[in-house]
C-alpha cells in the first residue's frame, strides 16, 4: 500500500492523515504520533493498534518508553496491555474482566457441547450410543452450571469495584439475577 493509498483509506474512515505525514512517519522524520492516528492507521491497515506500537514477530527489540534501553518486543507489548505484573500487583478490574472472558467462553463451550450431545442422543442409532450421549450431555450441563456460577461471581466483583460488566450473549441471559422493579414491593405481591 502506498502512502497515498493509506492516506486515502484514512480519509474514508473519517480521520484524514495527509500523505506527507505518513511519509514522514515511515522515514522516521516524525517522532510523535497522536493515539487517534495510531488507531486510524491500524484500522486502515486492517491490523490491531498494538501491532503498530509493538510489532511482535517483526522486530526483536523496541523501546517500551522513549529514551530507555530496548527490551524484547513481547515484553513491551505485555506491559502495555497490562498482561504483566511489573508493578508488583495487577489491576483488579483487568483481572476481573479477564476472568469474565474466561468463564464466559467456558460457559458457551459447555452449552455448545451440551446441545451437541443432546442431538447425538436424539439421533443415536442404538441404546449404548444414546446412553453415552446422555451421560456426556449431563457432564456438559454440569460444566455450564459451574462456568455460569463463576461468571456470575466475576460480574459481581466488577460491579463491587464500581465497573460495568460486559454485555452477555443471549445464551447466558440467565447468569444475571432478574432485575427487580422498584415500583413493586413484597406488599404488592401479596
Amino acid at each position: 500500500m502506498s502512502a497515498q493509498d493509506l492516506a486515502d483509506r484514512c480519509e474514508e474512515i473519517g480521520h484524514p492523515i495527509p500523505r506527507n505525514v505518513i511519509a514522514n512517519m515511515e522515514s522516521g522524520r516524525r517522532a510523535n504520533l497522536p493515539l487517534v492516528d495510531v488507531m486510524v492507521l491500524a484500522e486502515a491497515l486492517r491490523t490491531y493498534p498494538i501491532c503498530l506500537l509493538y510489532p511482535v514477530g517483526y522486530v526483536d527489540r523496541v523501546q517500551r518508553l522513549p529514551l530507555q534501553h530496548s527490551e524484547r518486543t513481547w515484553d513491551a507489548m505485555r506491559w502495555f496491555t497490562g498482561d504483566t505484573e511489573d508493578f508488583g500487583m495487577e489491576d483488579d478490574m483487568l483481572r476481573s474482566f479477564r476472568a469474565h472472558i474466561h468463564h464466559q467462553r467456558a460457559a458457551l463451550a459447555a452449552l455448545k457441547g451440551e446441545k451437541h450431545e443432546l442431538w447425538k442422543a436424539e439421533t443415536a442409532p442404538n441404546r449404548a450410543e444414546r446412553e453415552e450421549a446422555v451421560l456426556a450431555q449431563a457432564d456438559y450441563a454440569e460444566r455450564a452450571l459451574e462456568a455460569k456460577y463463576r461468571l456470575r461471581s466475576a460480574r459481581a466483583f466488577i460491579r463491587e469495584d464500581g465497573g460495568t460488566p460486559p454485555h452477555l450473549p443471549p445464551e447466558l441471559a440467565d447468569v444475571d439475577p432478574p432485575e427487580t422493579d422498584p415500583s413493586t414491593t413484597e406488599e404488592n405481591d401479596l
